[in-house]
């Protein structure tokens, strides 16, 4: 069956419990993303704190088997089932716990990626019970701040010390921690490039980042294909491919931004560890 069916199906389960204020789909289901192995995540919006007996209610209901039950941990009850066969990853908060998250990010500028994917998540999320609730919360990610633009910004374009010994590891042979700092150049790098397209960064871990890429107007030629070519070439091309990566955004950064200033970011990440 069609996972957006199974995702309808299962909200009309929570629908059921007065104390639900909101049910939405999110994840890459809701994105249109999905392949042969997503699973089927949902948001679920709380008037109060849940009971254990309240979250358990509606897996026993669905005919579900329990994989994790997780209590209140870092603003957020989780929980996995499957029922027959497709996995459920649930995020359950309360209300104003989502209000205060969009507040943190759209008015006080915080770039943490754990709190941006749920703006990402409200945005691109597709209501499936509580449709005023979700309605306003949609209306108060619609719009990215400039502030928060700049303040991603001057944050990725710190590519770190271990950036400069980039060709030291290369010449060690020191494998482990040299794709160790090529993840977190990427890492930088989609950063840098959520900020200039004013996009909210959809997942902590930068997941589903060829589809992300492909929705952005302002990056280097043949992005999504050079950064994933960097993991499969000898690592002195992957090195060469990464610096001129770097090169091209932060030009596009001074044309879009040109009040930016990336004089010390420049010096910082084109320094290499010279040699005794």
């Amino acid at each position: 069956m069609e996972l957006k069916k199974l995702a309808v199906q299962a909200a009309e389960q929570y629908a059921q419990i007065p104390n639900i204020e909101a049910v939405m789909l999110a994840g890459s289901v809701s994105r249109d993303w999905q392949d042969e192995f997503s699973d089927i995540e949902l948001l679920i919006f709380w008037r109060q704190a849940p009971s254990d007996e309240e979250r358990q209610q509606i897996i026993r209901q669905l005919g579900g088997k329990l994989l994790e039950f997780h209590p209140y941990e870092e603003q957020e009850w989780a929980e996995t089932y499957t029922v027959n066969g497709m996995k459920f990853e649930i995020s359950s908060f309360l209300t104003e716990t989502i209000s205060r998250t969009i507040h943190q990010v759209t008015e006080k500028f915080a770039i943490n990626p754990d709190l941006q994917c749920i703006i990402a998540a409200v945005q691109y999320g597709i209501s499936l019970y509580g449709d005023t609730t979700i309605e306003q919360l949609k209306k108060q990610v619609e719009h990215y701040p400039l502030e928060l633009q700049e303040a991603g910004i001057n944050y990725y374009s710190d590519f770190g010390s271990r950036w400069n010994n980039r060709e030291a590891l290369v010449h060690r042979k020191d494998w482990l921690m040299f794709y160790k700092v090529v993840v977190s150049v990427q890492t930088n790098i989609m950063g840098l490039l959520f900020g200039l397209n004013r996009q909210f960064i959809p997942h902590p871990a930068f997941k589903w980042q060829r589809n992300s890429l492909a929705l952005m107007d302002i990056k280097p030629k043949n992005c999504a294909a050079r950064l994933e070519s960097v993991f499969f070439q000898e690592p002195s091309d992957a090195i060469k491919e990464l610096e001129a990566l770097i090169g091209e955004i932060f030009g596009l950064i001074r044309q879009e931004l040109p009040h930016i200033d990336l004089s010390e970011a420049t010096r910082k990440a084109s320094f290499v560890r010279p040699k005794i």
